[in-house]
């Protein structure tokens, strides 16, 4: 992940910081507790299409 693009990105929904996780290659917003995957090298930052975080999974 680029690290210019990550300084750029925010989450859509709270409008804060994301993490990248290199494990499972997705944008995490602590704030929100979604995880917005990253495809082909493309950050999809769509709600629909993010993943939730469990109430139990550590977030960096």
């Amino acid at each position: 992940m680029d690290a210019k693009l990550l300084q750029i990105l925010v989450c859509p929904v709270t409008k804060g910081p994301l993490i990248y996780n290199k494990t499972t290659n997705e944008l995490i917003s602590k704030s929100a507790r979604l995880a917005y995957p990253i495809k082909d090298g493309i950050p999809v930052m769509l709600e629909d299409e993010a993943r939730r975080l469990a109430d139990d999974e550590e977030v960096a």
